[in-house]
């Protein structure tokens, strides 16, 4: 079980800080985050934001999964991203001063923490590395997406799996890969009826292993043929 608490956690001893963006931050910045930060426990399927709010600040996973996601006109999901330990979530948003385009959701029980607009942005006035470092994550941004909407528009549904079951041996750090059926299809961009079938050739064919709901890869080189990368 998740501790529900993160009174004992703070900015310097965080477990996702040093794959943040935020672990340049010296240690007079992280005393001053370490105030004005808020964290909170997160269960599953509770919202972070919801597309068409307005930005409040930045979102730092300490730990769990968040689901990045926007709905269509028939109110279909498409996850776009899942964000991990370590991971800001919901900064690009500020930059323009317009409401969120996506929706961001736990995807299993998550500490987060929460940094207001007015102090991330005075962190970013102050810390020139910081800033880089954001403008770096934003333009590796614009080229993961145009790759995700390449391979959207492009590939087979089969083909669309083998590649998202790859980002997601990443997501899950190479352990069995834990989302719901819905969740993988929604990913995957399409229905969960068709998921299931690919899923079944896929074991059959030895690629991958099926408890419950997790999935094992036995064979990652076959994911990378068929995605075609």
């Amino acid at each position: 079980m998740l501790e529900k608490s993160h009174k004992h956690v703070t900015c310097q001893t965080c477990a996702g800080r040093q794959n943040s963006l935020l672990g340049h931050l010296c240690s007079d910045e992280l005393d001053h985050l370490n105030s004005h930060r808020g964290c909170n426990y997160y269960k599953k399927h509770q919202a972070l934001f919801l597309e068409g709010s307005f930005p409040r600040g930045v979102f730092c996973i300490n730990q769990g999964l968040v689901k990045i996601f926007k709905r269509g006109d028939e109110g279909k999901e498409q996850i776009i991203h899942i964000a991990k330990a370590g991971e800001m979530v919901g900064f690009r948003a500020m930059f323009t001063e317009e409401p969120y385009k996506v929706g961001a959701e736990a995807l299993e029980e998550s500490n987060i923490c929460f940094i207001s607009k007015d102090d991330f942005l005075n962190m970013m006035d102050s810390n020139p590395v910081l800033r880089n470092g954001i403008i770096k994550e934003l333009s590796k941004e614009l080229a993961d997406r145009a790759d995700f909407i390449t391979n959207m528009a492009q590939k087979s549904v089969r083909e669309r799996l083998a590649f998202t079951m790859l980002i997601l041996m990443d997501v899950f750090d190479n352990q069995p890969i834990n989302l719901s059926r819905e969740d993988l299809a929604n990913f995957v961009g399409t229905a969960t009826e068709t998921l299931i079938r690919l899923l079944k050739d896929f074991k059959e064919e030895g690629i991958i292993e099926v408890q419950t709901r997790k999935i094992f890869v036995i064979d990652k080189q076959r994911l990378h043929q068929i995605a075609g990368k």
